[in-house]
């Protein structure tokens, strides 16, 4: 991302530079710098939110490389299930989606923040590197838009048994806990699955396509 001015980090900037990193695919680059992000997550400040993460450390430095990749790829390029797209949760493939991305993206520009990537604005790794560079109040605003796509992931990671459910705690456990009105949203959703409609959303539906209006 790219900063239009600066401004204060909100207080889990650390933890959330960290984790945009840990949860993107595990490129080569990444993989040599197991150790080295192993490091860096022990040595944030003792909190919940630490002491969660920390059996997913474990499986991130004690896992072969080729294991780590397919389980990477298995979990969330092949399961719509448990995906990174958080806003697919709530909307699926209906045109709504396209409303909420743009609210995003909206969002980022307020804060002076400009993607350099091509990602989808509601990616979670892009989204938790916005919140580590934003203002915190806008850091805030963004990651209550995705609260109920993070919610679904750690159920369906949860349910999978798979050791990003750390990874996604550590982040749950830094936001306020669920009102009522967004539990009862996350139940129904979970029960119901993501909605279906597909016409009119191809500018959104391919995975990693950039921005809605295809800007870089």
């Amino acid at each position: 991302m790219t900063r239009a001015h600066r401004a204060s980090a909100p207080a889990w900037a650390h933890l959330y530079k960290l984790l945009s990193a840990l949860l993107q695919y595990p490129s080569a680059d990444m993989l040599e710098a197991r150790a080295e992000l192993a490091v860096a997550g022990r040595a944030l400040p003792e909190s919940p939110a630490r002491r969660a993460l920390e059996p997913f450390l474990g499986y991130w430095t004690g896992t072969p490389a080729s294991a780590l990749l397919q389980h990477y790829v298995a979990t969330f390029d092949l399961s719509k299930r448990s995906t990174l797209y958080l806003t697919y949760y709530v909307y699926g493939d209906r045109r709504q989606r396209g409303m909420a991305l743009v609210r995003l993206r909206h969002l980022y520009a307020a804060a002076g923040l400009a993607p350099t990537t091509r990602e989808l604005p509601d990616y979670l790794p892009l989204v938790l590197e916005f919140a580590s560079e934003a203002p915190p109040e806008a850091a805030v605003a963004v990651l209550a838009e995705c609260r109920p796509g993070l919610e679904l992931l750690h159920r369906a990671l949860v349910n999978t048994g798979s050791p990003y459910a750390a990874a996604v705690e550590a982040i749950r456990l830094t936001l306020p806990p669920l009102d009522r009105r967004m539990r009862e949203l996350v139940t129904r959703l979970a029960a119901d699955g993501a909605p279906t409609e597909s016409v009119g959303l191809e500018p959104f539906a391919p995975a990693r396509s950039g921005w809605p209006d295809g800007r870089a």
